[in-house]
């Protein structure tokens, strides 16, 4: 992870569309990509772009962290 502490990054606030916010909940719920791709109706290249996108947005390393961020500003 780059050099801000994931706690410092939830101060800043978290704003995701409906569809972002719809990935972070399939993953939250611990969904593998494959199943994550079936129920958004998307392919896997898709969500694993969509998912480096928001990490790279919230410069984190996981998707995991994405989540915690989520959780943390309650989007989730």
């Amino acid at each position: 992870m780059s050099g801000v502490a994931l706690s410092d990054r939830s101060e800043s606030g978290m704003a995701l569309d409906a569809e972002e916010t719809e990935l972070v909940r399939l993953l939250a719920e611990g969904l593998v990509l494959d199943a994550v791709a079936r129920r958004m109706a998307l392919s896997e290249r898709t969500v694993r772009r969509r998912i480096r996108a928001l990490c790279d947005r919230f410069e984190v390393d996981t998707p995991v962290q994405v989540v915690v961020l989520a959780a943390r500003n309650g989007v989730l």
